[in-house]
């Protein structure tokens, strides 16, 4: 049976007084150049600009901020390896109560001593277990031994609450907005701004956006309640969840118009083009909705549209694997294993007449046998133009070169690429 959202308490008008003092009102930023593409007005919701660079805060200072003094007193605890970690770290400083915060002992780095700096003397981290369920597990048991209050990363009404504060400021800025792209991890983000919008502008259109792998939302909708993904893609991380929570599927289940699934390559586009045109610094989740136009360009034609830019904490090291999914999912880039005999000669065949005059070898790894006729070479290519493809490959077979295409073999891509 559905949750009757009559029943629910969620005042993000009032959770916005709460939190003024604390996060950034982020602007809501007209795009050229993704309006002339759809022949639509886009907008940019730039939570990537917040304090923590991720509208994270929101939620986490909401509820924390509505504890009581005696709750304050005791501390607060979470589990998070990336944005609601900072959050609830920011939001034990400007409240001056103690925080221990649990991460996954993989956890980079640089996320760990971003979290220590926005806690900045106010928070414990502790590093435990391999996967993130691991480390909730022990949050959850330490939060219990010790008498302290659990803060959730979505599954809360507090914090659905505080995350549809960005709706709050939507409405404020862009009153007569047609549709909204919402990116969904756990569901927070979605449920809180799709309840207030449904609340205070009934007309807006909702469209729910994950990744491709990890579509844990459209695996809810067609249980008919939260799933467990068995296996997911942890690529997109601000939103690589297995689980939705169950007070987020009800409320977005009910309440967004449709939820679209975006390959991880193509959020990799959007993640460079952004970049490139606009100097926006967008991690994958922040992309997630932008990426989603594509996919929508016909029913947002003349429409006004906002992207909610979800986060901007994106590691620099991650660049070079960006720029890579990008060329394999545009049709750019593909890879072989090529068998060709070992005598002088065959090497430069493949790349005198094979090759266009414009293509490129990117990666080439050969072992030579020398009690072999033939030996294998994985070698990587990068086209012109991502049309040429099908001449490339009949030239491969026109000078008899045994290949495989490893693009098309995901266990043989994963295990050599």
């Amino acid at each position: 049976m559905s949750l009757d959202l009559s029943t629910l308490t969620i005042d993000s008008v009032q959770a916005k007084e709460r939190i003024k003092d604390v996060i950034t009102r982020t602007p809501l930023q007209y795009n050229i150049h993704l309006s002339e593409k759809y022949n639509a007005e886009i907008y940019l919701k730039r939570e990537d600009l917040q304090v923590v660079r991720s509208y994270k805060l929101r939620g986490a200072f909401n509820k924390i901020s509505s504890l009581s003094e005696e709750e304050l007193s005791r501390g607060v605890v979470c589990a998070s390896a990336g944005n609601h970690a900072q959050g609830v770290a920011l939001s034990c400083k400007r409240l001056d109560i103690k925080g221990v915060i649990f991460m996954p002992g993989p956890t980079p780095r640089q996320k760990i001593t971003q979290t220590e700096m926005w806690g900045n003397g106010n928070i414990e981290i502790i590093l435990t277990g391999d996967t993130f369920d691991d480390c909730q597990r022990a949050a959850l048991e330490y939060t219990s031994q010790n008498n302290m209050t659990f803060i959730p990363p979505f599954d809360d009404l507090k914090v659905i609450e505080g995350q549809g504060t960005v709706a709050v400021e939507i409405l404020e800025d862009l009153p007569e907005v047609d549709v909204v792209f919402i990116p969904i991890g756990g569901g927070g983000l979605s449920s809180g701004v799709s309840y207030h919008l449904n609340k205070h502008a009934p007309n807006v259109k909702c469209i729910g956006v994950e990744p491709e792998g990890a579509p844990s939302m459209q695996a809810a909708l067609e249980a008919g309640g939260p799933i467990e993904l068995a296996h997911i893609n942890k690529f997109v991380d601000g939103a690589a969840v297995k689980k939705v929570g169950k007070l987020n599927y009800d409320i977005s289940s009910q309440l967004l118009d449709s939820v679209k699934s975006i390959p991880e390559g193509k959020i990799c586009t959007t993640i460079l083009e952004l970049y490139n045109k606009d100097a926006v610094v967008a991690e994958p989740a922040g992309a997630l909705s932008i990426a989603a136009l594509e996919f929508h360009k016909e029913e947002i034609k003349g429409k006004k549209v906002v992207c909610i830019v979800s986060g901007g904490n994106n590691d620099i090291d991650r660049m070079s694997e960006i720029k890579e999914m990008s060329l394999l999912y545009e049709g750019f880039k593909h890879y072989f294993i090529v068998r060709f005999p070992q005598r002088p000669g065959a090497l430069r065949l493949l790349v005198t007449e094979v090759l266009g005059p414009k293509d490129d070898i990117t990666r080439f790894e050969y072992i030579k046998k020398t009690e072999r006729e033939r030996g294998p070479a994985l070698i990587g290519i990068e086209l012109n133009n991502p049309n040429d493809y099908i001449s490339l490959i009949e030239r491969l077979k026109a000078y008899k070169f045994d290949f495989i295409e490893v693009n098309k073999d995901q266990t043989l891509f994963e295990y050599l690429v």
